[in-house]
């Protein structure tokens, strides 16, 4: 690739593929926004780098910007460079406020299957993505994990009964005096393939949390910032997080940065108790946060959180026709702008094709051959996933020929 703009890529061969993939989910504003890069060229040439403890009028107009979007409750924040850094972080807050409330034996965080957490050795370890773990499993730390929200494959009357229900078995078999939080995905990203839970789900999970003196720790790292139509991911259920992480949207792919947001009763604890939360040397970076900044103002001013729930509806209602008898797609899903599809060896049955054959990374290559490129989701054994998360800024042109693409590249791949 030699530039990007808008919704697209430029290739050295003179060719341009249509990014809708938004790379890793990431880009919202689309490409090549010159006000993005004045703003850290101004930001660079200022101050090009301060320690993340110390107030810079960077930092300072980024802050005063999350005001708008945050939820109210969430009113403090800790800024690191990455998802990984940004989950690993609040799963440390969560060990660091029980202990400051005298409660040092909740040590245990449950997470997820299917789920993508990081690439760090404790996010890595809670993840419920085995091939992301390939040749670590010997050296990972064993975390606790139950079902997400999984509505295609389990077979349960009420999908959200079963997962709450295992959810709240395992806090019981671990003992609640001994578990700090869930750590989740709203919406699981691409590791399951935009798997939306019930509507009754949340609700009941936060009451659990409630009920069993745990935090809430939600990993909005892919959703945040508009993707799914709605700031953030819980705001589908109107359900609150103790502790909220918020990384890809929030620079749109123009810098690494991502937020880490807690509630006052969290940042009071570790106040009281004197705990500090450490830095990353290039967390907060002021030309992070001034692309931050810039990005933020363009969502806003342009409305895109609105666009993005639009054209998501479009964009998937558009998937759907063109999938709905396909024999080899099982469903289309999603919200918003982060959408995938399921394919399958056959759609009664749900058989998945074998792992060796690599599905997904033939349809995605297919799709490149054809000028669009997709995003391969799937852990291994939940498999055969291509997700879309291009730019909120895609016309109606460009849905078109997404879902011509798609439906092209899954037919020469499994046959229509």
């Amino acid at each position: 690739m030699t530039r990007a703009d808008g919704a697209y890529l430029h290739a050295a061969d003179g060719s341009k593929l249509l990014d809708a993939a938004g790379g890793a989910i990431v880009a919202n504003i689309g490409h090549g926004r010159v006000e993005v890069a004045d703003a850290m060229h101004k930001a660079a040439l200022a101050c090009s780098y301060a320690v993340p403890p110390w107030l810079t009028p960077e930092r300072e107009r980024l802050l005063e910007r999350l005001r708008d979007w945050l939820p109210a409750h969430l009113t403090r924040t800790h800024l690191t460079c990455s998802g990984s850094e940004g989950v690993e972080t609040a799963m440390k807050i969560a060990l660091q406020y029980q202990a400051a409330r005298g409660k040092p034996n909740k040590t245990a965080i449950i997470g997820r299957t299917p789920s993508y957490h990081g690439t760090t050795l404790a996010t890595a370890a809670i993840s419920g993505h085995e091939t992301r773990k390939r040749g670590l499993e010997q050296a990972l730390a064993s975390y606790s994990r139950v079902p997400a929200p999984y509505p295609l494959r389990q077979s349960a009357n009420d999908v959200s009964r079963y997962c709450v229900d295992a959810l709240e078995a395992e806090i019981v078999r671990l003992g609640a005096d001994s578990v700090a939080a869930l750590l989740a995905e709203p919406i699981v990203g691409t590791s399951g393939g935009a798997l939306v839970p019930p509507d009754s789900y949340w609700p009941e999970v936060r009451a659990l949390c409630d009920r069993h003196d745990m935090l809430l720790l939600s990993d909005d790292v892919m959703v945040g910032f508009g993707r799914t139509g709605k700031p953030f991911g819980l705001d589908h259920w109107g359900v609150p997080a103790d502790v909220l992480v918020a990384g890809k949207g929030l620079a749109g792919g123009y810098a690494p940065i991502t937020g880490v947001f807690a509630t006052e009763a969290v940042g009071t604890a570790l106040d009281d108790a004197g705990l500090n939360v450490m830095f990353h040397t290039f967390a907060a970076h002021p030309a992070a946060c001034a692309a931050a900044d810039a990005v933020l103002d363009i969502l806003a001013r342009e409305d895109l959180v609105a666009r993005a729930a639009e054209v998501g509806a479009t964009l998937k209602a558009a998937l759907k026709e063109a999938f709905d008898e396909h024999p080899h797609v099982a469903e289309v899903r999603g919200r918003g702008l982060l959408l995938a599809l399921e394919i399958v060896a056959d759609r009664q049955s749900l058989t998945r094709f074998p792992l060796a054959d690599g599905i997904t990374n033939q349809v995605v290559a297919a799709g490149i051959r054809r000028g669009v490129v997709f995003y391969p989701g799937g852990t291994g054994p939940v498999r055969d996933i291509v997700a879309l998360g291009p730019p909120f800024t895609i016309d109606s042109a460009d849905v078109e020929r997404m879902v011509d693409a798609l439906l092209a590249a899954v037919n020469e791949v499994v046959g229509a």
